[in-house]
């Protein structure tokens, strides 16, 4: 009788423990509820990650758009104030240093246009495409350094990209129409087409706007040979 209480023990403990670590097992998995709650929570938060992105998509097209804008205005300004093109004005050193000055900036060659290429860096002599940047901030027009030596005298739009200007006409970036040409480089092409959609016609194979490859004047243009590719950086030029 012993020892068959003794075994009837142990086959109690045995149970029981079975028992236990089935309930465990049980306690610790996800019933359909909870999976369906954690399903919606990442939903959510996936969403939330989206669509924050896409404000910022748009926060910085809206902010390369401004500079398309913005710098026709530097032009206008310095005509209706001098008579004249900031970079190409040949009285610059009496328009826009301080007086008493005997020399702020370095004039340009009076032809009427502003000669250089878009990107073109500081050197000597300057070409009126920089001294174009020199001229509009010395007259106030537009913010930023006025010495050439600052290394941030040259500048950036939103994706870090060269900004700048030089004479339309033949010779033109892409072949653009207009007086002169606006270009902003290092824009991914997935910003193009909505830029181009804000300023244009939404092609940057036509129009006012057009997109391209490479740098300066030799930009190779966004067409059925060399599409458009979203994770490509373009340079984008604007004839007005």
């Amino acid at each position: 009788m012993i020892a068959s209480g003794a075994l009837l023990n142990v086959i109690h403990f045995h149970y029981q423990a079975k028992r236990s670590r089935n309930v465990k097992a049980r306690q610790s998995g996800f019933t359909l509820v909870e999976i369906a709650i954690v399903l919606v929570i990442i939903g959510l938060l996936m969403g939330g990650v989206l669509k924050g992105q896409e404000l910022i998509n748009s926060a910085k097209v809206k902010n390369l758009a401004q500079d398309f804008r913005t710098v026709p205005l530097y032009i206008y300004g310095y005509q209706d104030k001098f008579r004249t093109l900031p970079g190409d004005d040949v009285r610059a050193t009496a328009h826009v240093c301080a007086a008493g000055a005997t020399s702020c900036t370095t004039l340009g060659d009076g032809d009427g246009r502003i000669d250089g290429a878009w990107d073109a860096a500081t050197g000597t002599p300057q070409p009126e495409s920089v001294l174009f940047w020199q001229h509009v901030r010395l007259a106030n027009l537009a913010s930023g350094p006025t010495q050439m030596t600052d290394p941030n005298f040259l500048p950036l739009n939103a994706d870090g990209g060269r900004i700048g200007v030089q004479a339309g006409g033949a010779g033109a970036p892409l072949d653009v129409r207009g007086s002169h040409a606006m270009c902003s480089g290092g824009i991914l092409g997935k910003y193009v087409i909505q830029l181009d959609t804000a300023l244009d016609d939404g092609d940057p194979e036509t129009g006012s706007m057009r997109a391209g490859t490479g740098s300066g004047a030799t930009l190779t243009a966004v067409s059925s040979t060399n599409p458009l590719d979203e994770a490509t950086a373009y340079a984008v030029c604007l004839g007005f």
